[in-house]
């Protein structure tokens, strides 16, 4: 055999051994690749449920949620939470002595007005106006502080009892109290803690603790 067709014949040899090595290592290479997992396919959404005003749990669907807490004494200020905004709060310097309250469209969630009325040394007709100009629709929610009940008169207990109060009639000097009633209720509201001011039970000297009242308010469908 002539050496020019041998060196030939080699080097194809070479080329095509070159050829199968380096198909097999490709090969070995693609089976022994695994892709990590957060490289892999989208996995199915998650969906996260935001808890709203701090809540131990989420609201349903159509309810509102809402936490009221009362004052502290003479101390800490009350404060008001309504889906995961808070309306009124010592850090946001608008709470006041007496009645802290929010009106809150019960429809849309959306905050109408908010205000506080000294029940000690102010003016009760204040408050008698405020309430009686409460459109329909509206979820009203209050929260005491220091004393919210020296200035409360036959009227305003009343118009309380109309928003859904059990405990209206009986609010008295330095008592804590906390409610979430509506406009147009037709029963007695659900929502609505009250502790009696009692020098033996108190847990501040000359005032009952604190409240905390929270939960799911409907949503008003018409």
């Amino acid at each position: 055999m002539p050496s020019g067709l041998f060196r030939f014949l080699a080097v194809i040899f070479v080329l095509v051994t070159s050829l199968i090595f380096i198909r097999s290592y490709m090969s070995i290479g693609v089976k022994t690749i695994r892709l990590p997992r957060w490289l892999g396919p989208p996995s199915k959404k998650i969906e996260v449920v935001k808890i709203k005003c701090g809540l131990s749990k989420p609201c349903p669907d159509n309810f509102f949620a809402f936490k009221i807490l009362s004052g502290a004494a003479n101390v800490v200020g009350p404060s008001i939470c309504f889906e995961d905004h808070m309306i009124m709060s010592p850090v946001k310097d608008n709470v006041g002595r007496g009645l802290n309250i929010a009106l809150v469209n019960g429809t849309t969630g959306k905050m109408l007005r908010q205000a506080s009325f000294d029940m000690y040394s102010g003016d009760p007709t204040l408050l008698v106006k405020f309430l009686k100009a409460i459109p329909e629709g509206m979820l009203v929610l209050v929260a005491s502080y220091d004393d919210p009940g020296t200035k409360m008169n036959d009227e305003l207990r009343k118009l309380f009892s109309n928003l859904g109060s059990s405990y209206a009639g009986q609010l008295g000097f330095r008592d804590s109290w906390v409610f979430l009633g509506a406009r147009d209720i037709s029963n007695k509201s659900p929502f609505e803690q009250y502790l009696k001011n009692t020098p033996n039970t108190n847990k501040y000297e000359g005032w009952p603790e604190l409240l905390e009242l929270e939960g799911c308010v409907p949503r008003k469908v018409f």
